[in-house]
């Protein structure tokens, strides 16, 4: 139990710091859940309990920033905790042999986002800024967006952050310190009103996910530090070569 709690700690660290420095810390955590035995749906239910204090404390240092869209907060933070509803109720009328069916599919989808995420931001920045009297970025159909894309995070919680600000794009945001803010605002707001139906259906696992959820603190935190010394760019290359090798190997376990 002793080393099942390090291995889980060391994992929420290294989770803490990807998360903090390039994103990703969900495909090292998620993954160490269930090698400690955590069942696929409360593996995942579970690491969005673990990730949620991150995703908090950031929302609340990038606050001055979040203000600046106080006419919108509303309308997002609705559409937010209704789709992230939607995501951790569907998320619990799976049963454990289609979600593991699913795991690889949905590895590969957010491993294909963090690694063309910023590409795809671009190319819908250029859309948008060419499309700005068209209707199809109206807000209902943006509304619907924030929607869906919270409903992916309260289904499952990888790529998450990239999807948020792929979002973000289409709804006509360009300032990156507001758009980091209201990223975590809306993954927190996801978050939360995941757990709160993960609580009432019993599917977190407290023990294991709250020593992920320290390291992951204390791995944000010192990340402040550690990103000086190394290049982004770096730990990009190396969590993008985590995903594939892990997506590979989820697709090998469950297929083959």
């Amino acid at each position: 139990m002793i080393l099942e709690w390090i291995l889980l700690f060391l994992a929420g660290f290294a989770g803490g710091i990807l998360n903090s420095i390039a994103g990703g810390g969900s495909f090292i955590t998620f993954p160490a859940l269930m090698m400690a035995g955590v069942p696929p749906i409360q593996a995942n239910a579970t690491n969005t309990y673990a990730s949620c204090a991150g995703y908090i404390s950031g929302a609340v240092g990038f606050r001055q920033d979040i203000a600046q869209n106080s006419r919108q907060l509303t309308f997002t933070i609705i559409g937010s905790l209704i789709g992230g509803a939607l995501g951790a109720y569907l998320l619990l009328t799976v049963d454990e042999q289609q979600f593991l069916t699913a795991i690889p599919w949905l590895l590969l989808f957010a491993t294909l986002l963090f690694i063309f995420g910023a590409k795809i931001t671009q190319l819908l920045g250029q859309l948008t800024g060419s499309n700005k009297s068209s209707a199809v970025w109206s807000s209902g159909l943006i509304g619907l967006c924030l929607i869906g894309v919270s409903a992916y995070g309260g289904f499952f919680n990888a790529g998450l952050g990239v999807i948020v600000l792929s979002y973000l794009v289409i709804a006509g945001y360009s300032d990156i310190n507001q758009m980091n803010g209201l990223k975590l605002l809306i993954s927190s707001c996801v978050s939360l009103i995941a757990i709160v139906i993960f609580v009432y259906e019993g599917a977190i696992d407290w023990q294991r996910g709250s020593v992920v959820m320290v390291g992951t603190l204390l791995g944000g935190y010192c990340a402040a530090r550690i990103s000086r010394n190394i290049k982004q760019s770096y730990v990009k290359n190396f969590v993008a070569l985590f995903s594939i090798a892990l997506t590979v190997y989820f697709f090998y376990d469950v297929y083959i």
